[in-house]
């Protein structure tokens, strides 16, 4: 405004009243500097800035805006501003005064200072005499015949299978492979002939190409020795067809992959219920054992059990006493065959209704496969995964969750 560069000062006066935030002052005095600063005034500077360009109505709303945030120290200011601006005359502005020192506390400045609170390290005890070492271990007698390499953490030994490295991104095609990302690191389980692995990842077993992987070398030694490792190609290899008998199994526990495996050419009946889990019957099994194996299963009586042989409970997809199980067994793929199971109270009315839940928290996925949703959304359950995560819908999407931050929705007010 001195140098008569009304436009920027204007522009200026205006930012900062806006930075106010609608407070009527600020006080700079936590900051070391002895000064308030009033948003009249600065309104009062805008209103001189309008006045000089010759918008002297706009500088009249500006002087009339200040009286909201006018104070009793400042009253006699504005009020002699107004009267000049009435009568189109200039008034003068408000200034920062030039004395005023920037003189932070001192006991800010005293908290600026750093401050060893760890102190050093002192060796309390040790197997080499007179040890001097102030570090965090103290320097061991060398071993004869020792291993000329570092020796594995204890807590590396403890992880199962061997850790890879993801190098492309991949994008699961069936329900037992697994989504991973470049960077991931996955512990592989079992590595099938068709360049196929069954790898673990944040809790979570499945299938994934061998040549997307790449073994990480854990030891402190081979990080030393390695270096810096080249980047990746631009372009992923080509996905690996998948052979029956060659391909590693990607279940998580030892009995599910003992029923995966039957003796005596048995057959997997994969069962459908609010969670997907098999069981493994002779070839030609009439439906009393069936039944017993599935109830046993569940720990439901027989008589509250429907199976199906479709989603739809209906017709002639029901399986009962009177159906006849060689056509049932017709139906399996090789040594696999899928049936739906329902409670009595799901075929009541609706067999195949999903459940309901709503968010009781948002959730950012972390993972390709995982379900993002806000507070408040509706989820449409669709399996069980395990005790603690759900797979469900919303908005469209298909995902897993974890339960604890859902819950159902209440039917007719219950």
């Amino acid at each position: 405004m001195l140098l008569k560069r009304y436009e920027e000062s204007l522009a200026d006066f205006q930012q900062a009243f806006k930075a106010l935030r609608g407070n009527q002052l600020i006080d700079y005095k936590a900051l070391g500097l002895r000064y308030k600063l009033y948003a009249c005034e600065v309104l009062i500077n805008m209103a001189l800035s309008e006045a000089q360009l010759g918008n002297w109505e706009e500088a009249h709303k500006n002087l009339v805006k200040a009286l909201n945030y006018k104070t009793d120290a400042k009253l006699n200011i504005i009020d002699k501003a107004l009267d000049s601006a009435l009568k189109q005359k200039l008034f003068k502005p408000v200034e920062f005064p030039s004395k005023v020192l920037f003189k932070p506390n001192k006991h800010y400045v005293a908290e600026l200072e750093k401050k060893d609170y760890l102190g050093k390290a002192k060796v309390v005890a040790s197997v080499v005499p007179q040890d001097a070492f102030s570090g965090f271990a103290p320097l061991q007698p060398q071993v004869q015949d020792g291993p000329t390499s570092p020796k594995e953490p204890e807590v590396l030994r403890a992880l199962e299978g061997e850790a890879h490295t993801v190098l492309f991104q991949f994008v699961p095609e069936t329900s037992d492979e697994l989504a991973v990302v470049p960077g991931n690191v996955v512990f592989v389980l079992q590595k099938g002939s068709d360049n196929w692995a069954s790898v673990i990842f944040n809790g979570r077993r499945g299938l994934v190409p061998y040549n997307y992987l790449e073994r990480l070398e854990m030891s402190m030694a081979s990080k030393q020795n390695k270096g810096i490792p080249q980047p990746p190609s631009q372009e992923p290899p080509t996905r690996p067809k998948r052979k029956p008998g060659l391909t590693p199994r990607s279940d998580s526990s030892d009995s599910e992959r003992k029923e995966e495996q039957p003796p005596d050419n048995s057959l997997i009946v994969k069962v459908r219920f609010t969670f997907t889990f098999a069981v493994s019957v002779p070839p030609g099994t009439p439906y009393a054992i069936l039944i017993e194996k599935i109830s046993r299963k569940l720990n439901l009586p027989m008589t509250a059990i429907t199976l199906s042989l479709t989603p739809e409970a209906t017709g002639p997809s029901v399986i009962n006493d009177s159906t006849d199980m060689e056509g049932v067994w017709s139906r399996a793929r090789g040594v696999h065959i899928t049936l739906w199971c329902y409670a009595k109270e799901q075929t009541d009315h609706s067999p195949n209704i999903e459940v309901p839940l709503v968010a009781l928290y948002s959730y950012e996925s972390s993972n390709p496969e995982d379900l993002k949703f806000h507070r408040g959304d509706t989820i449409t359950i669709i399996s069980r995964v395990n005790q603690d995560w759900l797979e469900g819908q919303c908005n469209g999407d298909t995902g897993i969750f974890p339960a604890s931050f859902v819950e159902e929705v209440p039917v007719n007010g219950q």
